[in-house]
C-alpha cells in the first residue's frame, strides 16, 4: 500500500489524500464507515494536526468523506455517474440504475422573460414565461435542482398539468406536443453553494455544484426549451461520450 515518503516533493497532506483514497478504494474503509480519527492519523503517520486536517478537508469537499457532528468522518457513498440530459432525463437514468428518486415541485409560475431567457427562447423581451423548479432526491436525499423555462403561449396545458411531480418534464412535452429535441446546446461549469442552495440541498454554505444549462430545440433555428440544473458536486459525476 502506498505510504507517506518524506523524500516525496508532494506535499505531505496530498500524500495522505492519497493514502486515504486508495484504501477506500481497496474497501478496507468501507461505505459509510467511520475512518481513524485526527489523531489516529496524526500518531499513525507522525503528521501534523494541520495536515491531517487539509487532507480530510479536501477529501470532504470532493464528497469522498463526510463528516457527522460528534461521530467523526465516514466514508460517503460513490458518486452517481449520469450522461447529457439531452436525450433521456435525469430521473430515467438515476431508476434505470436502481436508485429510488422523488420529485418535489418547489415552484411554479408565470414570469416576464429577461434578455438572457428571451434570447435562449427566441422569444419577445418580457413575453409570458412559464418557470418550473423541481427537486429531484435520491434515497430521500436531496441530488439535482432544475430550473425550466418555457414559452406560457406554446406550453400552457402543461403549467395546469398534475403530472409534473410524477413525470418527467420531456415526457409531458412529448405526451402532450409531441416534441423532442433535435439538437441541444448544452454548458457546463463548476460552482460552490450559495445560502439558498444549501438549504435546499441541506448542506453546508459552499459545498461544490455542477451547472448544466440545455436549451433543447426542435428545429435548427426553433429552441423550445432552456433549462438549468443544478447537481451537487459531492454526489454526482457528469460522463459525455462522442461517437464519429
Amino acid at each position: 500500500m502506498y505510504n507517506i515518503d518524506r523524500n516525496n516533493s508532494k506535499p505531505l497532506y496530498l500524500q495522505l489524500e492519497e493514502l486515504i483514497r486508495e484504501s477506500i478504494e481497496k474497501g478496507i474503509y468501507k461505505r459509510d464507515e467511520k475512518i481513524p480519527s485526527e489523531s489516529e492519523l496524526m500518531n499513525k503517520y507522525d503528521l501534523s494536526r494541520i495536515t491531517v486536517r487539509n487532507a480530510c478537508n479536501h477529501l470532504v469537499k470532493e464528497g469522498i468523506l463526510y463528516r457527522v457532528a460528534g461521530k467523526g468522518t465516514f466514508v460517503s457513498s460513490p458518486k452517481i455517474m449520469t450522461s447529457s440530459l439531452a436525450y433521456m432525463g435525469f430521473r430515467e437514468q438515476l431508476e434505470r440504475m436502481g436508485y429510488e428518486t422523488t420529485t418535489k415541485l418547489i415552484e411554479k409560475s408565470i414570469i416576464k422573460s429577461t434578455p438572457l431567457i428571451s434570447f435562449n427562447l427566441n422569444i419577445e423581451e418580457n413575453s409570458d414565461v412559464m418557470f418550473i423548479k423541481r427537486l429531484r432526491l435520491v434515497d430521500n436525499e436531496p441530488i439535482s435542482l432544475h430550473h425550466t423555462y418555457l414559452s406560457y403561449d406554446k406550453f400552457k396545458e402543461i403549467y395546469s398539468s398534475d403530472r409534473l411531480e410524477s413525470e418527467q418534464l420531456c415526457v409531458l412535452i412529448e405526451d402532450e406536443y409531441g416534441i423532442t429535441p433535435k439538437k441541444v446546446l448544452e454548458t457546463l461549469e463548476s460552482m460552490t453553494t450559495t445560502e439558498e442552495v444549501s438549504q435546499i440541498f441541506e448542506t453546508e454554505k459552499g459545498y461544490p455544484l455542477l451547472i448544466l444549462e440545455d436549451i433543447m430545440y426542435e428545429e435548427e433555428a426553433k429552441p423550445y426549451e432552456y433549462s438549468k440544473v443544478i447537481f451537487r458536486g459531492d454526489k454526482v459525476k457528469l460522463k459525455y461520450e462522442f461517437n464519429n
